[in-house]
C-alpha cells in the first residue's frame, strides 16, 4: 500500500523554555503572563511555535534570543562578548489534550545562565518576571510578592518541576553549576550556586575543599576580588572537565 500522509491527523510542535538563573541567592525560573487564549492571564513558560523551516535546536535558540536576549554558548553565529546560556533538549510532552487549541506535541529545552538581562514581553506574553520556582511550583498558597499562586499554563509545572530536577542531578556529577556563574568567579559564589539550586546549607570549607580537590573542575585564574566584602577572594574559572570524579553529590534531605 503507498503511503497516504492524509490518514494521519496533523499536529504542531512546539519549544518551551525552562529558563533558570540564580538570583538573590534563590533559584529562580522565566515565566511569562498569557495575554492570550487559551489560559489568557495565567503564568507559563516562555516558548513558542517551531517555524516551518527552522529544526528544534534553532527553534529554541530563537525563542531564548527573543525571550532573554541569550545566545547559545559555543554558537558560531554570535560574538564571543555576547551574553550566553548553557541550552539543552530536556523531554517531550505530548498529551493530546495539553493543549486545548490543537494537538500540540511540545520538545523542552532547559537553559541556564547567570547575570541575565532584565525580561521582556513580546509575542503573546502580556508581562514577563524571575520568579523563585518554589512560588511557581506552589499551586495551594501564595508568591513572594503576595501574589495568589495558581497552577502554570498548559503542563508546564510538570515541564518546570523535570528542568529543576534536571539542574539539580546534573550538578552532582557534571561541571554544570558553572553555568551560573559569571566567567571568572570565587568558590564562595559557586557554593551558592549549589545551595541555590539544590536548596540546602553547605559546610564552606567541605566545598571548597572538595571542588579545588576535582580534578579539572576549577583553574585558578591568578586574580582576585573583593566584591564580596571581607579579604580578597581567589577568582577561578570552569576546567575542562564536563563529569565530575568524584561527583558533588547532593546532601540528604
Amino acid at each position: 500500500m503507498p503511503y497516504d500522509p492524509s490518514a494521519f491527523p496533523p499536529f504542531a510542535v512546539t519549544v518551551d523554555l525552562v529558563v533558570l538563573t540564580v538570583r538573590r541567592h534563590s533559584l529562580c525560573a522565566l515565566a511569562v503572563r498569557r495575554g492570550e487564549p487559551p489560559f489568557q492571564g495565567r503564568w507559563a513558560l516562555p516558548g513558542g511555535f517551531v517555524r516551518s523551516d527552522e529544526d528544534l535546536a534553532t527553534a529554541a535558540a530563537r525563542e531564548l534570543a527573543e525571550e532573554t536576549g541569550l545566545h547559545v554558548l559555543h554558537d558560531p553565529a554570535c560574538p564571543a562578548t555576547a551574553h550566553a546560556a548553557h541550552l539543552e533538549q530536556l523531554a517531550t510532552y505530548g498529551d493530546p489534550k495539553r493543549d486545548p487549541r490543537m494537538r500540540v506535541v511540545s520538545v523542552a529545552h532547559l537553559a541556564l545562565a547567570p547575570d541575565l538581562p532584565a525580561p521582556r514581553a513580546g509575542g503573546d506574553a502580556h508581562s514577563v518576571r524571575w520568579a523563585p520556582v518554589e512560588d511557581l511550583l506552589d499551586q495551594d498558597g501564595h508568591a513572594r510578592d503576595g501574589e495568589q499562586a495558581a497552577p502554570l499554563a498548559f503542563d508546564h509545572a510538570r515541564i518546570l518541576a523535570d528542568g529543576v530536577e534536571r539542574a539539580r542531578s546534573k550538578i552532582e556529577y557534571s561541571s554544570l553549576a558553572t553555568a551560573f556563574c559569571p566567567q571568572e568567579f570565587t568558590v564562595g559564589e559557586l557554593r551558592r550556586v549549589y545551595e541555590a539550586v539544590w536548596g540546602v546549607a553547605l559546610d564552606p570549607r567541605n566545598f571548597h575543599r572538595k571542588v579545588t580537590g576535582t580534578p579539572g573542575f576549577l583553574v585558578p585564574t591568578g586574580g582576585t576580588t573583593t566584591r564580596q566584602g571581607g579579604r580578597p577572594a581567589q577568582l577561578f574559572r570552569a576546567g575542562g572537565a564536563t563529569l565530575l570524579n568524584p561527583p558533588m553529590l547532593r546532601p540528604e534531605a
